[in-house]
């Protein structure tokens, strides 16, 4: 290589090339800069999109919660609504009932008396089942802590044990929900008809 000396033209085009790339590096540098600037915001953007949407999204099920839950509470006060209303009105079943049991069916006289008091309780029970309540009448069916109360035991030998010998007092249910125990007497097995030492 020969050392050859440049021209003033060719170091002044020299400078300008030079001069050239560093301003078209610092843009370059700048406009680098400003994608990374843009892809943080892009970015925040996202997040900040994603945290909306999610805080949407939790709205919108707590408010489906809330009605569900307004709802299920709707639904259990038109249930249960009648429940202490239809507690008081038991004692009514219950005396009309106790005057069939108690008046003599053979007596002529008292005949369409009782009559009318066995049509009053029909009409009774049919107008209390149409408002979802249910008569627990369970003489001959196995005992139920759950729909039942025992008031005493009986040995009986006809009837497998814990089945239902008398009831002494119909229960009531109001849409599935217990309202009134049924009061009954349950069998229990004779002393002797158990080996218990085998």
């Amino acid at each position: 290589m020969s050392d050859e000396k440049q021209s003033p033209e060719e170091i002044v085009e020299q400078q300008d090339v030079e001069q050239n790339v560093e301003e078209v590096a610092e843009e370059l540098s700048e406009d680098q800069q400003r994608i990374v600037e843009l892809e943080v915001a892009v970015i925040a953007a996202e997040t900040k999109l994603a945290e909306q949407k999610d805080s949407v999204m939790r709205a919108i099920a707590d408010a489906d919660n809330s009605r569900k839950r307004a709802e299920g509470e709707i639904d259990k006060a038109r249930k249960y609504a009648l429940e202490k209303f239809a507690g008081e009105l038991l004692p009514v079943a219950d005396n009309l009932e106790r005057a069939l049991q108690v008046a003599n069916p053979e007596d002529e006289t008292i005949k369409p008396i009782l009559d009318g008091v066995d049509l009053t309780l029909k009409s009774f029970i049919n107008t209390i089942e149409k408002f979802g309540m249910k008569v627990i009448d369970p003489q001959g069916q196995p005992f139920n802590p759950d729909q039942h109360q025992a008031m005493s035991m009986q040995e009986n030998a006809e009837l497998p044990p814990n089945t239902v010998l008398a009831v002494m007092q119909k229960g009531y249910e109001i849409n599935g929900r217990l309202l009134r125990p049924a009061m009954v007497m349950v069998t229990r097995a004779p002393e002797g008809g158990v080996d218990v030492e085998a």
